[in-house]
């Protein structure tokens, strides 16, 4: 079973990654893109037939090692 995990940076936190990409994008023209904020996704192929716990392992993983969780939130989704 295929699971995405999406971490970002908490509201709040400094995302300088995001700041270079925004400046970047209105030096190309794209004038009209305002905040911009930088992440990253993780797609895992887990050896689990049930969605539920498929999930559940995933979130675990990204409380355990993924996700920094004093600066980063993130979400975990079954994808098939």
């Amino acid at each position: 079973m295929k699971v995405r995990v999406t971490v970002m940076l908490k509201e709040g936190v400094l995302d300088p990654q995001g700041k270079a990409i925004g400046h970047a994008l209105h030096v190309l023209g794209f004038g009209e893109v305002g905040d911009v904020r930088a992440g990253r996704v993780i797609e895992l192929e887990l050896e689990e037939t049930d969605p539920g716990r498929a999930l559940s392992r995933a979130e675990a993983m990204a409380q355990r090692l993924l996700a920094n969780a004093v600066i980063e939130t993130f979400n975990a989704e079954v994808l098939a």
